[in-house]
């Protein structure tokens, strides 16, 4: 289609509208020009559709760092084609993802999204997750352009760095993934860089995205971030999101009236727009949508979350309890029971189920697992899990009280922001308790807004009040009531809301048990078992869009179940089912510690398969894991700034004595590494080979790592490669090393000279070192 000539025929006001959307996640459609309603959904790990809670059933992939554990990327570009399969069932044009912001610091609420602290890894493995998505139609987003590495006030908050910093470090990732994979849109961030709002800084998208890197795509807001109209539009932004509403609509029109807006800027906005939409099968003639593709509890689908998940996982320590063998086991701890599958936010999916550890294993090794609860894990209450209420539905009301409309649910939660919900003067969400006799348990309701809850004969009232009006508080951080009552069975729980914001749910569970008598349960059964599996972690209370963490260390009593258990058992393995570093006091007295990081809807036949050794946990860190509090950054902006004054030395860059280094991993095989050298051409090492031997009794998979270390600057990843060996093989591994990386900004790119090379299983275990300018 020429859309050259599409654009000369429409006016001003059509064009304009064209650029904001037309509801939370669709665009407008213009069937004059044969544009239909392109659709658009969240998606690092799992195409959500429109809904923010409770919408179709999709696939929940394991979490972006568990993925890029990996360090594989042939494995990310299939992450990308189940992505896009799982877009195309939704009638979906655009995946918001990857996330490709870095791991500033572990306290980051949101690095369970995105890949790495490192541009390079982060590059390269985002570059071949938009391949997949892209080689099947369907349209990536990488996001959030850029240094959006922190969630504390994240809307309004300025980073401030140097162009060293930015170019070396926080612009990279998104250049590679430009340059190498040329994405059909990008997101651009909340916050400000150095003072100017993302969505409208001209010098980093006009004059570094679109013009040095060329990017012919499309550049959207992050949803409601834009704060202007004609410095946003003459900035580069090209769509404000969501819609309908915002700074540009009629505004714009205007803008462009009064002479502040040129109509050739509107032009070139549309035209990238037009160019995604026929990227994506959304204009002219429309593209038919697959019929047949794997349904996501299919097998196949299931088969290649397992491995995702499992192969991604980090053997941390392990003294050789792992895999485990013909032995009895005490699984132990809340995480086993309540798997946490994914992070919270916008990332959210709703799966066709989540394995939970405790059936993963069982269903593997039978009696020969004994299952104990653990101590709380969550400062606020979540929804009912699977089988605690049946029949659950929820009905909308107008001012009159009439029903707008009535759904049955699976679970007893919905947003009333931006989904059927939505406009509502009340809602009411009822479900019937499942129990075999009277039992005293906890309800209540969570979210904001006037309630009233009857039960059990009971009426209760309470007012939740939303007083900031911050979405991400509504709907990520509800406030909830809770009271205790003697349930029986076919009791029916029923909460109705007045003016409610983000979120309504129900609360029902057992009454929780004191810290000290879960863990006296869980010392008694760590006694009579050969093994003790202890599995502990976060939940989205930590890992979510929105807010960062305050500290490091387990929510709750969990160290204090992992000492007692170690002291009791003969031997103490730690899964650990979180996404980011969490402090670990225990280390010394546990004999294996698994990181299983979010996996998603299998988790627990991943950790099941990853403990037994049935797939090879053989991962490698992504983050450097500090050892307290104090060793990571903080993330507190400071009248509204926050200063990257670590400069390039972020990550393993600035690190002096972590807990573990950045790209280590275990695996369940040892290593020899042998003879190495290098090439070099016009000063920079273009590959680094050597021999790499398998010295265990398993096949194992090794990630040989290539970093250099600059006179001068910080050391830096420059290349890597995977090798899958047998048992006793001996093997030559070449590794091609970027020039990207092999670069210093000083008023432009300038190359780095001398230094060393270490070849290593992570920088704690470095096995050759090579001087970088031998020949």
């Amino acid at each position: 289609m020429d859309i050259e000539k599409v654009l000369a025929s429409l006016d001003l006001p059509r064009k304009v509208r064209l650029l904001t959307g037309s509801a939370l996640f669709a665009l407008h459609p213009e069937p004059e020009i044969g544009l239909a309603s392109l659709k658009v959904s969240d998606g690092p790990t799992g195409v959500r559709g429109a809904e923010l809670r409770g919408g179709t059933i999709a696939c929940v992939l394991p979490n972006a760092t568990l993925l890029a554990q990996h360090w594989d990327p042939a494995l990310a570009r299939e992450v990308g084609e189940v992505l896009a399969d799982e877009a195309a069932a939704q009638q979906v044009h655009v995946v918001l993802g990857p996330t490709i912001n870095l791991h500033r610091t572990a306290l980051g609420g949101r690095l369970f999204e995105a890949y790495s602290e490192d541009p390079l890894l982060t590059g390269v493995i985002a570059a071949a997750y938009v391949h997949g998505l892209q080689d099947k139609g369907i349209g990536a987003t990488p996001k959030h352009y850029v240094a959006n590495e922190s969630e504390t006030e994240r809307r309004t908050a300025s980073m401030v760095l140097d162009e060293k910093t930015l170019r070396e470090i926080y612009l990279l990732p998104f250049e590679i993934v430009v340059e190498d994979s040329a994405p059909w849109a990008i997101m651009a961030a909340y916050n400000n860089i150095n003072g100017i709002p993302a969505t409208e800084h001209t010098e980093l998208v006009e004059g570094v995205l679109k013009g040095e890197w060329g990017f012919d795509g499309l550049l959207m807001s992050d949803w409601f971030a834009t704060k202007s109209t004609a410095a946003s539009a003459n900035g580069g932004l090209d769509l404000v999101m969501p819609g309908p509403g915002g700074p540009w609509e009629d505004k714009l029109v205007a803008a462009v009236k009064a002479g502040e807006v040129a109509e050739s800027v509107i032009d070139d906005h549309l035209g990238r727009l037009l160019l995604l939409a026929s990227r994506t099968g959304a204009l002219g003639e429309q593209r038919a949508w697959p019929q047949d593709l794997p349904a996501p509890d299919s097998e196949v689908r299931r088969e290649q979350l397992r491995r995702f998940a499992a192969g991604g996982m980090t053997v941390l320590k392990n003294s050789g309890v792992l895999p485990l063998r013909d032995s009895s086991v005490a699984l132990i701890g809340r995480h086993a029971i309540d798997t946490v599958a994914q992070g919270g936010g916008s990332a959210g999916v709703r799966p066709p189920h989540v394995i939970s550890i405790a059936d993963g294993l069982t269903s593997r090794l039978g009696s020969a697992v004994s299952v104990v609860d653990g101590v709380e894990v969550r400062l606020r209450y979540a929804a009912p899990g699977p089988g605690v209420l049946k029949d659950i539905r929820a009905t909308t009301y107008d001012a009159d009280g009439e029903v707008l409309a009535s759904r049955e649910m699976e679970i007893a939660e919905l947003a009333a922001y931006g989904g059927w919900a939505q406009g509502a003067s009340s809602i009411e969400v009822s479900g019937e308790v499942v129990l075999d006799e009277p039992t005293r348990m906890l309800i209540g309701v969570r979210g904001f807004g006037d309630w009233t809850l009857d039960v059990a004969g009971g009426q209760y009232a309470t007012l939740l009040a939303w007083a900031n009006g911050i979405v991400e508080e509504a709907l990520l951080k509800p406030p909830h009531w809770t009271a205790e009552v003697v349930l029986s069975p076919g009791d029916r729980i029923t909460a109705r809301v007045r003016e409610a914001s983000a979120l309504v749910g129900l609360i029902t569970q057992p009454v929780p048990r004191a810290p000290a008598d879960a863990i006296g349960a869980a010392v008694r059964a760590a006694r009579e078992a050969d093994v003790a599996v202890v599995v502990v972690g976060l939940t989205e209370e930590q890992e979510t869009e929105g807010f960062d963490k305050a500290t490091l260390a387990l929510p709750g009593e969990q160290d204090a179940l992992v000492a007692a258990v170690a002291a009791a058992a003969q031997r103490t393995v730690v899964v650990v089912n979180a996404a980011t570093p969490v402090l670990m006091p225990w280390l010394a007295q546990v004999d294996a510690v698994l990181w299983a990081g979010l996996p998603g809807q299998e988790a627990g036949d991943a950790v099941a398969a990853a403990l037994l050794g049935h797939i090879e946990p053989a991962g490698r860190l992504v983050t450097t894991f500090p050892r307290t509090d104090f060793d990571a950054l903080p993330l507190i902006p400071s009248n509204g700034e926050l200063v990257y004054s670590e400069g390039t030395a972020i990550g393993y860059r600035g690190a002096t004595d972590p807990l573990f280094w950045f790209g280590h991993g275990l695996g369940y095989t040892t290593w020899e590494y042998g003879a190495a050298s290098q090439s070099t051409v016009d000063g920079v090492i273009g590959s680094v080979s050597v021999e790499l031997t398998n010295t265990g009794e398993r096949p194992g998979r090794e990630v040989v790592q290539v970093y250099l270390r600059p006179a001068g600057e910080p050391v830096r990843l420059i290349g890597w490669a995977v090798a899958d060996v047998a048992a006793g093989e001996t093997v030559q591994v070449d590794v091609s090393c970027s020039r990207r990386v092999q670069r210093v900004w000083a008023d432009g790119w300038q190359p780095i000279g001398g230094g060393e090379v270490l070849i290593a299983r992570g920088l704690g275990d470095v096995r050759v070192t090579l001087p970088a300018d031998q020949e």
